[in-house]
């Protein structure tokens, strides 16, 4: 049975390939390769086989209509970012949101424009505001 892709949460290894394809759009295994091997060398193989096993789990897409298979990412960036921390919240620290922030403040200074954002957050949280704030 196939996972639900919003339930799947990437290895780093999958994280790696979809930021390519967030960054390139649909592209080949090759051209994923390339990228990822200028980084940290690898077998063109690891590759494929990583990338097969995130179509199986709903991560990407891929295109046989020609010779050459098209992959794309089936998870939107955001959707990926809220999976992990969902599950990093559950699971590292007991589903407390404040003590996962104290721990992220901790672990490196914020600049003013992000602690700024980060206040904007708090504030519209705390008011009740239905929509939160886009923190791109």
């Amino acid at each position: 049975m196939t996972p639900d892709r919003r339930d799947s949460v990437p290895t780093d290894a999958e994280l790696r390939i979809l930021r390519v394809l967030w960054a390139k759009g649909p592209t080949t295994v090759r051209d994923v390769h390339e990228v990822l091997n200028a980084e940290r060398p690898s077998a063109y193989t690891t590759t494929l086989k990583l990338m097969q096993i995130m179509l199986e789990k709903g991560l990407v897409t891929r295109d046989e209509s020609s010779r050459t298979h098209i992959y794309a990412p089936n998870v939107a960036e955001r959707q990926a970012q809220r999976t992990a921390t969902a599950d990093l919240l559950g699971r590292l620290f007991g589903g407390s949101a404040a003590a996962l922030m104290q721990q992220a403040l901790s672990v490196k200074p914020s600049s003013r424009e992000e602690l700024r954002r980060i206040r904007e957050m708090l504030d519209a949280l705390e008011r009740g505001a239905g929509e939160k704030p886009d923190n791109d």
